[in-house]
């Protein structure tokens, strides 16, 4: 029996997908149009082709980033150059050389060579870059390649460093509100296992030594402290393979959705991811929309732009909306993930014309979403934290050194 993928719209107008078996594409269909549905399209699948094939090309861009991961600021410093350069009249090729033979990043620098002398064997700028997709984004592709089309590349590339330096801004912000709170939590890691592995033990030898009787509560943390210190190097390799198999599970559709999901849901952190990844759908949307790439085309690169699953399956079904005759308000809408502001200034933008302009003022809104979000994060979480890293430590010292504050007793005891 094969499996069969399909897309079908019910009585209603409602499109639906799924998978159904049949044994063949006859009794699929027929299945399917048993309750009046109309099929839209139906294909046969393998399940695990189906699952293998976006799963490894997944780890292998992330594999590519990682092995020509370069720093945002100097890519952000090379578009802006290019724009310059190109704009005073020098060609493409003359102009990557000269920003080549700039270039402090080795990396970059190599890549960088590389794309010149492509452009010198007859290559456009835009299929250089696409040769790497570690580096170069398919949103910075395309608008290239929308720029050449259109023959304003000066101001394409103008406008792509607006927003590299507007992404770049808003990512540090990002980065800037979690760095402390990670901190924190790691440094508390670290000294609950130091005390753990070596200070309980020592205290824990001195009152044996003294045959004391140990409260309750301290009894449980030298039991805790022993079985820690014979399990710390399982405990690190467990959370280590946990990490690399959470990783994983994150490349996967299904896995990555949850997990994307989850993070939307989280306190304080979860709006502030939410309104960061708003802030970058409703830039690029623009950006894309100005420079005159058609909409099917601009939701397509929007889906790996977002870098989140469940705002990519909200734009995958945002453009079959659109494919079936939506305008993008309704689309959006019918999605039920957008806000309603972005909803009202998108319908507004396609009521006047100026969908790209209202779009851009949206960015700029959740843009200082963003920054009131991390102000009060840091003016609310870092104190929070301050007290919960020193609650903690107090508690461990007191419970470590409650047999001290009784020594006579203990001592008398063990004598």
């Amino acid at each position: 029996m094969s499996v069969f993928q399909y897309l079908i719209k019910d009585l209603e107008g409602k499109r639906k997908e799924g998978e159904i078996r049949a044994e063949s594409l006859d009794l699929a269909v027929q299945k399917l149009t048993t309750g009046g549905q109309m099929v839209i399209s139906l294909k046969e699948t393998d399940d695990t082709l189906d699952f293998l094939g976006p799963f490894i090309d997944e780890i292998q861009l992330s594999i590519e980033k990682a092995k020509n991961r370069i720093p945002l600021s100097n890519l952000v410093f090379f578009t802006r150059q290019l724009a310059t350069m190109f704009s005073a009249g020098l060609t493409l090729e003359r102009a990557i050389q000269s920003l080549s033979v700039e270039e402090k990043h080795k990396k970059f620098k190599k890549i960088l060579v590389t794309v010149g002398g492509n452009i010198r064997k007859g290559m456009n700028l835009s299929e250089s870059l696409s040769r790497h997709p570690g580096v170069f984004n398919n949103l910075f592709v395309a608008l290239t390649r929308a720029g050449e089309v259109s023959g304003n590349l000066n101001e394409i590339l103008d406008q792509l460093a607006s927003y590299l330096e507007n992404l770049d801004d808003t990512r540090r912000k990002v980065k800037s509100a979690m760095n402390y709170p990670v901190f924190m939590v790691i440094f508390l890691g670290v000294m609950l296992s130091a005390m753990f592995l070596w200070i309980i033990p020592k205290f824990s030898d001195v009152y044996a030594q003294l045959g004391a009787n140990l409260p309750t509560a301290t009894k449980q943390l030298m039991k805790f402290s022993a079985w820690f210190s014979q399990n710390a190097g399982i405990m690190i390799f467990v959370f280590l393979v946990s990490m690399f198999v959470l990783w994983l599970v994150s490349k996967t559709q299904r896995g990555g959705f949850i997990l994307d999901a989850t993070k939307l849901k989280l306190p304080v952190f979860g709006s502030l991811i939410n309104q960061s990844i708003l802030n970058k759908f409703c830039k690029t949307f623009g950006i894309l929309l100005a420079a005159g790439v058609p909409v099917l085309e601009s939701t397509a690169l929007l889906k790996k732009v977002v870098e989140n699953k469940v705002y990519a399956k909200a734009i995958d079904d945002a453009s079959d909306y659109i494919r079936d005759g939506y305008n993008i308000s309704t689309a959006l809408r019918r999605t039920e993930v957008f806000p309603s502001i972005l909803l009202q200034l998108a319908s507004t933008g396609e009521d006047t014309g100026e969908l790209d302009d209202l779009l851009d003022r949206a960015a700029d809104y959740y843009q200082k979403q963003v920054d009131a979000l991390v102000e009060r994060m840091t003016t609310l979480i870092e104190p929070l934290l301050i007290l919960l890293v020193g609650a903690v430590i107090a508690l461990m010292v007191v419970l470590t050194y409650l047999p001290v504050f009784h020594l006579g007793s203990a001592l008398q005891s063990g004598l």
